[in-house]
């Protein structure tokens, strides 16, 4: 089992901005320099921390919001691999949908893999919707340039005896001939996220970590879709329990009192993060036409399911449905531990748990202690927990 712990880098001093949104259009002059300075240096030392403790990392990258500071994640992700010693070090996500230069994207990625001396976990996504506007990048096809630019990336990693030509669709490369190729070999671990049982699929034949995010109960289904992919590509074969991941927000303390009030200001980061303004949320041609039908039927992907199939909003659940429906991991250890427990079970198996265990309004001596309580008192028992599907572990 590995715990990884994930920040978005918020700035919360801009969420109450009388402009009204929080992502795209939120003017930078909300921003001071000087408190951004103060909140990087602190999240970097929470990741510190989480290493120190045995915990990994989790680091994620978006553009223009008060609710992600973390823009070129590249920086942050160099920051760790030469400050931490042991963490693995997962980007998720790298949008590499909307990023015009795989070439640049693969030489980023392997000198990381080589500072870390082989700790970094590629995460590719697509990008969400509403940024395709800033990065100038056009939404129709953006799986299309998704799957292009990420052969293009292995390719690059994985050839050693000079350069050679690519032409695709979209790319066009006379010499590739990436220096410093990675440590790990034959590439850095690929992974990936999706709430769509035909994309699960897709990652399973391919044999991907797939991370499910907030998706509650409903996500058994997608790890059983990509169970199905897995099977058709290795013969039959299950995948093991390393190959899936959920992330849920994170609160814990000594008492439940403490715990749930921790709980609160990490659930601020739902009440924040969809604040976005509405031509910017589903640009013509970024969702297929399925995922557009489901929307018109209320199927938002701000919504998550407990174990009962209550449909629980996230930008409006209490406390209690966000913990019902796995939004958020939150209680005591003892409490947190169980939650996690009955959740890898329903789902089948799962040995990566990604926790925004620092969100919201939650200060850095809350985060600090909830962090310690994880690594010290959670993580050892997750780790002696026998793991549903652990005996396919040798097959994936």
């Amino acid at each position: 089992m590995r715990i990884y712990h994930f920040s978005e880098h918020p700035y919360p001093e801009a969420w109450n901005d009388p402009h009204g949104y929080l992502r795209i259009d939120l003017p930078n002059r909300a921003c001071d320099p000087k408190r951004a300075a103060d909140l990087f240096h602190r999240y970097h030392d929470e990741y510190l921390l989480a290493d120190e403790l045995g915990l990994d990392l989790m680091l994620n990258e978006h553009h223009q919001t008060a609710t992600c500071m973390n823009s070129t994640s590249i920086v942050s992700l160099s920051v760790m691999a030469r400050q931490t010693k042991r963490a693995r070090i997962l980007i998720l996500g790298y949008p590499i949908g909307h990023r015009p230069d795989p070439l640049r994207c693969a030489e980023e990625l392997s000198t990381i893999d080589v500072i870390s001396r082989g700790r970094l976990d590629m995460g590719f996504i697509k990008g969400v919707p509403y940024e395709f506007a800033p990065s100038n990048a056009n939404p129709v096809g953006v799986m299309d340039r998704f799957w292009e630019s990420h052969d293009f990336i292995i390719k690059a990693m994985t050839t050693h005896d000079g350069p050679f030509n690519w032409e695709s669709e979209h790319f066009h490369y006379r010499q590739v001939n990436i220096w410093p190729r990675p440590w790990q070999q034959p590439h850095p671990p690929v992974w990936s996220t999706t709430a769509s049982r035909g994309n699960a699929r897709v990652l399973g034949e391919r044999g991907y970590v797939m991370a499910i995010l907030g998706s509650g109960y409903a996500t058994k289904a997608l790890f059983d879709a990509y169970r199905e992919g897995y099977a058709s590509t290795h013969n039959g074969a299950l995948p093991g329990p390393d190959r899936f991941a959920y992330l849920a927000l994170f609160a814990t303390a000594h008492n439940e009192t403490e715990a749930r009030r921790r709980g609160e200001l990490v659930a601020a980061y739902l009440r924040t993060g969809a604040n976005v303004y509405a031509p910017f949320k589903n640009p013509p041609g970024y969702l297929s036409v399925d995922d557009n039908m489901k929307l018109m039927r209320g199927m938002t992907p701000d919504r998550s399911f407990t174990k009962d199939g209550r449909v629980v909003d996230m930008r409006t659940g209490s406390l209690q449905d966000l913990i019902d429906s796995v939004l958020m991991v939150c209680g005591t250890p003892d409490q947190c531990y169980q939650q996690i427990k009955d959740f890898i079970e329903y789902t089948g198996g799962m040995s990566n748990l990604l926790v925004m265990a620092q969100g919201g309004f939650l200060d850095h001596k809350d985060t600090c202690d909830s962090l310690t309580l994880l690594a010290e008192e959670i993580l050892p028992r997750l780790k002696e927990f026998k793991q549903p599907g652990a005996a396919n572990v040798a097959a994936a």
